[in-house]
């Protein structure tokens, strides 16, 4: 089992366990029985991708019962055709992206690179910080859960509901100038459906729609029981929410829109940068008004792949955790298969493509995103110039997220799974 914990850990490992991990298994040995992996009812030919910062080495034999639990992913390269036929087996039992790696009965994502679900920092918070946000509550009035609009059915936590659902709750979808809205009454109903009356739309950045927050939380306090605090005047109220969704940058614009004051807590374009459950900060003179910023908590488990690599995509996670040259192939994938071309438009590619290599080889070259690599040849070491694949990567996920590819509503196959549901 060595093997398999150096590839978890992501340590480089020496003598024959490490060439082992290395080595890409296309299939066992002729004469040797296939490997059916429990629960997937078929022979299955198991290809192995590696940790970033192991190597390939060359093959050196059949591991392969080492691997009963690993459901796989495909290498770029391409399989050969009983291979092939394997892959579309698999596939064809949960239809999933295919650079993606799930651990059976672990509950863990895994890419390319490493881990795809919460990050070790975020299962510390979620801990310690909703421990916090519990022994807070007695001095909260109301709730404010803020969450990414193009995500809105799918990555919020649901132990917010378990643990603070007592309280008065108000929604805020952030970001929507990002989201494509067209279906916004069917989010509504949706939410509705699960109990979540009070649905506020904004972008905290440009200060959209901020103006109805004050009053609906005023409204929805002032028609709940506010235990033993008749002698307060004030209200306090929880900001909650996932990683990197604009917690702190609603709290800022509030400032903005009703005090007339800058900044008080710091933002960021990545998860992790509120740490702790800060100190009351005024918003509001009248009513007067404190919020409470919180550290983003993901959920324990996230629920399928899909929806670990829409939270990474949105930035919940941090990108070298997931690997940025996954997360692109998974953008690019959601895009072709939203008919969306924005990014044909943006990086002057002339048509659509499905292949993530030669999307990126030509988002380096327009960008002259190159690096210099050293060949060993028979006359010596030669430096060659070839596309800086990972640049090219973080340029195009920055370009989604900074909306130059045009807005996205990465739960459109929600909306419509269940729009046809109902019908």
């Amino acid at each position: 089992m060595s093997a398999i914990r150096a590839l978890q850990t992501g340590r480089r490992g020496s003598g024959k366990a490490a060439v082992c991990v290395g080595t890409l298994l296309q299939g066992p040995p002729e004469g040797s029985p296939a490997l059916t992996p429990p629960g997937l009812g078929c022979p299955a030919v198991v290809s192995l991708l590696t940790a970033r910062s192991l190597r390939w080495e060359a093959p050196c034999g059949w591991v392969g019962g080492l691997l009963a639990n690993v459901c796989v992913s495909w290498p770029r390269e391409p399989p050969a055709p009983r291979t092939q036929e394997y892959a579309e087996v698999l596939l064809a039992q949960r239809p999933v992206h295919p650079g993606l790696i799930q651990l059976r009965g672990r509950g863990q994502l895994w890419g390319r690179h490493g881990l795809a679900g919460p990050a070790p920092p975020f299962r510390r918070q979620g801990g310690t910080g909703l421990k916090k946000m519990q022994s807070s509550l007695r001095l909260v009035d109301c709730i404010i859960e803020v969450h990414d609009a193009r995500i809105p059915l799918s990555g919020r936590n649901p132990l917010f509901q378990e643990t603070l659902g007592l309280k008065p709750h108000l929604l805020i979808l952030n970001k929507m100038d990002l989201a494509d809205l067209k279906e916004q009454q069917k989010i509504i109903q949706h939410l509705e459906r699960e109990g979540i009356k009070h649905v506020v739309f904004t972008n905290c950045v440009k200060d959209e729609n901020v103006k109805q927050v004050i009053p609906t939380v005023t409204e929805l306090v002032g028609s709940s029981y506010r235990y033993h605090r008749g002698e307060h005047v004030e209200y306090c109220i929880m900001v909650i929410g996932v990683p990197n969704v604009g917690k702190s940058s609603l709290i800022n614009s509030l400032r903005r829109q009703h005090l007339r004051k800058g900044k008080a807590t710091r933002v960021g374009g990545e998860p992790g940068i509120t740490r702790a459950v800060m100190s009351r900060i005024q918003v509001c003179e009248r009513p007067l008004m404190f919020l409470l910023d919180t550290p983003g908590v993901l959920a324990p488990r996230i629920p399928s792949v899909e929806t670990g690599l829409k939270l990474a995509l949105c930035g919940t996670v941090l990108d070298h955790l997931v690997g940025e040259e996954t997360l692109a192939d998974f953008l690019l994938y959601t895009l072709n298969r939203h008919q969306l071309s924005g990014y044909v438009q943006h990086y002057g590619l002339g048509e659509a493509c499905d292949d993530i290599a030669s999307v990126l080889k030509r988002v380096a070259v327009k960008l002259r995103k190159t690096q210099k690599v050293k060949v060993l040849t028979g006359t010596g070491n030669v430096n060659v110039i070839q596309p800086d694949y990972p640049a090219a990567a973080r340029d195009f996920l920055r370009a989604f997220r900074s909306g130059l590819l045009g807005p996205v509503m990465l739960d459109r196959d929600l909306l419509q799974g269940r729009s046809a549901e109902e019908s």
